[in-house]
């Protein structure tokens, strides 16, 4: 996803005359303006007398008029808003993770009673086989049957809310020891997923991946392998994993690329580089040097600094490490002593992880032991660890790499195959966990929003964060060697965070945005991580979308700023352009937890609530109309806390808890109340409605389709003048419906307007408006303006901001519109309408067979009130046109009549970016809260464990023994 990055263009003047030439001659505009303000005015008039008479927007205003006395206005205190806001999402989260905290206690007192056994024979249910059978019908081997049923929570997958079952990795031996005794003693977590889930039924997965690489899954469900029988996923290398599992760290990768590593070798060393990548989370930075007789950054433009984990950057080094390539000799000295410079340089800028150092070395070997590097580096602290995988069959120079991972609180491992890849790769995540496991320090990690694939349904798929902590061993005689068992953890929709915010306090352009540690989008409105077409392709980068790419002014400071204040805890104010609605807003922000949580409210909409006084029958039996809905993702009532609850809908929790036969449920007072007002205020408009369906002559006003209102409470009515079979406002439209975190489009665009006019847009119309054919309203425009067609192209703009809504007619040959000549001629269309910014968006773009996105630049526009029309002349490359821009009254519309004349150009001035600005783009560092937890080391460490090396190895000269001595006891 590209970033929106906003700047102010100069302010508009009129149109510059177009100078006189041989071969384009000045022409006088022959059209005038009172001509096309008479067309304009007749149009609107028209078009308001069908939108007034079928919405019944003056009955509206006339019944809200009559409850005024009823009525008191309050202003929003922002400041006491976001104070609050916090308090309830910490609730939230608190309860989430004390699920997780059960786990992990269960978990813990489960290992500490258990005696391994390396005999022991278990018959567990393996998520790949439950339920399978052999030719015979039998029931294959950990492959029993598991009673699976449909269950609406989970989308009704079949799943088992008794038992959680187990998935092994394919490159794993499903009855490995080590593996059988881990599912053996977590079978008691069995009981904790159950209790947890009637504690809080909101739960969906929860789960616990073991450090020997098995997963448990509550509620069980069957997987199932892809078409060539793998399934890759590996709990280790999740995200949720990993931040729970080790500290931010520093990593530089060495790779040796001398002679002796082609081959099946190199290939092998590709891959380790590439696991090790998949290891880096978003709090952890890296840089990769590829070393023969020369250094050779595999990023040239990264020379001496280290880069954030985040997935573009790893994604970016991957595609560069198929350019190494094997030869010239090996001189590991010089990259041990480029790594360690740039390690110690990078920290003292207090930039990266500040916490736990790495070096990763990938080679065939070694000929010395290169312990005066290591003594003026990085002995006697040790706080570099150093990590060694030797790549290939042969061990000849096994102890010198041995002797380096030792002596350096590190680890040694040797890959031969690219099958050994995954697991050698995982052992160093082990050591890095010791100072964490001896700390016995859980720290609670949350994860950046993602999405569930396994819950999808028909409105697409299900947006997630994960609430995760570690597990350790207890038992006090391996303490010092710090055994990481594994990772708990349970995943929470990220609407259910939403849930928490009171939607209708914050007004109508007004919303909440929660942002984790790395200022990447937990909940936005504007996070958008699917392609629109097909509703189910994934963004590739959408679970690490930006603060800033969201949100933008047009001051370059103010993001900026905004996340310096969102780091430091502090309430904040300030002035911000939202989108392309270009509303003033004030921002409140302030942290929970390790996230930060913040508040736009718009100045103007949203400043001021109104409290309505009826009477819960009156408000009862209005709410009974068959045309009432209300917005189900809002938390009138909140019916997840007890399974009874679950089925219903939200209007009819509010009629339950109000006749008293739910006392169980827990409900927002002070929105029910609202809602019924609303409800009563609004009811006369369904008989004005039903009168004017039975009274619609056959040939009046046929385009007419429907009539609908929505209100500040979520509350919609709808009335169909044509056939039951109409799609509209439907749930799949989530832009144009009463969302969790956002009002209606529509909606947002009516309260923008002047009061008393109409909103017209494709293809919604106002806040309580109608729907007709897009035929019967070209036929209005066309009645208005069929007086010049042979000699002018019409055509309206809907909205400036959108430009691409234009409406024209197929059928007329002489009112072809070409959109080129809507944006060539608003460039010079001022002051009518002025150009405020230039964003760029992101365009797809084959490359490799692969999707990948670059920059568009393209203009945006905002309507002048205060200037209702204009002309102007504007010459072309090999025409001239002249035109006339004409406001139509009481409504958000353009007449824009043009020249008839053909034009050729280009719209969009595509930006190719050089591999300067290429470069500025990865070294640019990203505003980042660190996490407020470090465990890099601990002095009861236990150093030796280093690669099933017990001791040191004899090859180190003797003279160097007392200096080991030394660092061991340390």
């Amino acid at each position: 996803m590209a970033a929106l990055a906003i700047r102010r263009l100069p302010p508009a003047g009129p149109a510059p005359p177009v100078p006189a030439s041989p071969r384009y001659p000045v022409k006088r505009l022959q059209l005038t303006l009172s001509d096309v303000k008479l067309w304009a005015s007749a149009f609107g008039g028209e078009i308001k007398s069908i939108a007034a008479k079928y919405s019944g927007s003056q009955l509206l205003q006339k019944k809200y008029k009559e409850y005024e006395k009823d009525v008191a206005i309050e202003e929003i205190d922002g400041l006491q808003l976001v104070k609050k806001l916090p308090k309830i999402m910490e609730e939230m989260f608190h309860k989430k993770s004390e699920a997780v905290r059960r786990l992990v206690e269960a978990a813990e007192d489960a290992y500490l009673k258990h005696e391994f056994d390396a005999d022991l024979q278990y018959e567990y249910f393996n998520a790949v086989l439950i339920n399978e059978r052999d030719e015979e019908g039998n029931y294959l081997e950990l492959g029993k049957e598991f009673i699976l049923v449909p269950n609406d929570h989970f989308n009704n997958l079949p799943v088992n809310i008794s038992l959680s079952d187990v998935q092994v990795p394919t490159n794993m031996y499903n009855k490995d020891p080590a593996i059988v005794n881990g599912v053996y003693w977590s079978e008691s977590l069995n009981k904790v997923f159950v209790d947890n889930f009637d504690r809080d039924p909101s739960l969906i997965w929860q789960y616990f991946g073991s450090a020997k690489g098995f997963f448990r899954q509550y509620p069980g469900i069957k997987w199932e392998p892809d078409e060539n029988g793998v399934i890759a996923f590996d709990c280790r290398n999740r995200k949720w994993y990993i931040q729970a599992a080790t500290s931010p760290k520093d990593v530089v990768i060495l790779v040796d690329v001398s002679g002796s590593m082609k081959g099946l070798r190199l290939t092998i060393a590709k891959q380790t580089v590439s696991s090790i990548l998949d290891t880096l989370g978003d709090d952890d930075f890296f840089n990769i040097i590829a070393y023969n007789e020369e250094l050779h950054y595999v990023e040239p433009c990264l020379n001496g600094t280290l880069v954030q984990a985040d997935r573009t950057n790893k994604e970016h080094f991957r595609e560069h490490l198929d350019k190494l390539f094997a030869k010239g000799i090996g001189m590991l000295d010089i990259a041990l002593n480029e790594a360690f410079n740039m390690l110690n340089e990078f920290n003292h800028t207090g930039q990266g992880s500040i916490c736990s150092q790495a070096i990763m070395l990938i080679t065939d070997g070694a000929v010395d032991t290169y312990d005066t590097i290591f003594a003026k580096y990085n002995w006697p602290d040790r706080k570099v660890r150093i990590f060694t995988y030797l790549i290939g069959r042969e061990a000849a120079f096994a102890d010198n790499l041995k002797w380096m991972a030792c002596a350096n609180k590190g680890f040694f491992t040797q890959i031969s195959t690219l099958a050994d890849v995954q697991e050698n790769v995982m052992e160093y995540l082990h050591v890095l966990s010791r100072p964490k496991v001896i700390d016995q320090e859980h720290d609670v990690v949350w994860t950046e929003a993602y999405i569930d694939s396994t819950l999808a349904d028909d409105q697409g798929l299900v947006l997630m964060t994960t609430v995760a902590m570690p597990v350790f061993s207890k038992q006090n005689e391996t303490r010092s060697k710090g055994i990481l068992l594994g990772v708990v953890g349970t995943d929470v929709p990220v609407k259910e965070l939403l849930k928490a915010i009171p939607k209708y306090k914050l007004g109508i352009h007004g919303y909440a945005f929660a942002i984790t540690n790395n200022g990447y989008i937990l909940t936005h409105p504007e996070l958008r991580p699917l392609y629109e077409e097909g509703k189910k392709r994934r963004k590739p980068n959408y679970s690490s979308v930006d603060l800033s790419e969201v949100e933008w002014e047009d001051r370059d400071d103010v993001v900026s700023d905004l996340f310096n204040y969102v780091h430091k805890f502090e309430m904040l104010e300030m002035k911000i352009f939202l989108n392309v609605c270009f509303c003033v807003t004030d921002f409140k922000v302030c942290s929970i937890s390790l996230h930060s949580l913040g508040v736009a409210l718009s100045r103007g909409h949203g400043k001021y609530f109104f409290r309505g006084n009826v009477t819960v029958e009156e408000g009862l039996h209005d709410l009974e109309h068959p045309d009432v809905s209300l917005a189900d993702e809002w938390s009138y009532c909140n019916t997840d806390l007890h399974p009874e609850h679950r089925q219903m809908t939200q209007l009819e929790a509010i009629k339950r808890y109000l006749t008293g036969k739910e006392p169980l449920l827990q409900c927002d007072k002070e929105l029910i109340q609202e809602v019924l007002f609303d409800a009563v205020v609004s009811a006369p408009i369904e008989a004005y409605w039903t009168s004017l369906a039975l009274n619609k002559s056959e040939n009046s006003d046929k385009g007419v389709e429907v009539a609908f209102l929505g209100t500040r409470t979520g509350l919609s009515r709808i009335n169909l003048f044509v056939g039951p079979e109409q799609d509209f406002l439907t749930a799949e439209d989530k832009e144009n419906i009463f969302n969790a975190d956002h009002f209606p489009l529509w909606y947002r665009r009516a309260a923008e307007q002047i009061p008393g006019s109409f909103v017209y847009s494709i293809p919604f119309s106002t806040a309580v408006g109608i729907q007709m054919k897009l035929e019967f309203f070209q036929r209005k425009f066309w009645t208005a303006s069929r007086q010049v067609c042979f000699k002018w192209k019409f055509f309206l703009s809907l909205n400036p901001q959108h430009l691409s809504n234009h409406i024209v007619d197929p059928q007329l040959h002489c009112h072809k519109i070409a959109l080129l000549i809507l944006f060539r001629i608003l460039c010079a269309v001022l002051p009518m309408l002025t150009s405020r910014y230039v964003f760029a968006v992101p365009i797809a773009q084959r490359l490799k067979q692969t999707l990948e996105p670059c920059d568009t630049e393209y203009p945006a526009f905002v309507s002048e009130r205060t200037i209702k029309e204009t002309t102007g002349n504007i010459a072309c490359d090999d025409c001239f046109k002249s035109f006339v821009i004409q406001q139509i009254p009481s409504s958000n519309l353009f007449m824009v009549v043009v020249d008839n004349e053909l034009f050729r150009g280009s719209l969009l001035n595509y930006v190719v970016h050089n591999e300067s600005l290429k470069c500025e783009r990865l070294k640019s560092q990203k505003i980042r809260r660190r996490p407020e937890s470090c465990h890099g080391f601990h002095p009861e460490e236990n150093a030796r464990e280093c690669g099933g090396v017990p001791g040191l190895s004899a090859k180190p000269p003797f003279v160097l023994l007392p200096l080991l001595l030394t660092i061991f006891s340390r």
